[in-house]
């Protein structure tokens, strides 16, 4: 029988006063897929994506209007030449 493959369950993280710290899916405890972090005002700071727990692909930065700040091109480590 093969292994079972991990499947993605949506998960969010909490600032310590309740308010929404980041919004993505975890597969087996690690970070998977679209992410949104944001401020304890509510407002988007980030979002991108994540590969095995790593950030790949464009990451945006944004401002407390929604503006964006800063555009980021990432690569997973993994693929990094040495």
């Amino acid at each position: 029988m093969p292994p079972q493959k991990a499947v993605p369950k949506a998960h969010e993280h909490h600032h310590r006063d309740g308010s929404l710290y980041g919004r993505g899916e975890l597969t087996a405890g690690v970070m998977t897929g679209f992410w949104e972090f944001f401020r304890k005002d509510g407002s988007v700071m980030r979002s991108g994506r994540f590969d095995a727990g790593e950030q790949v692909g464009t990451w945006t930065t944004y401002d407390r209007t929604g503006r964006v700040v800063k555009v980021t091109e990432m690569s997973a480590k993994k693929n990094r030449a040495r």
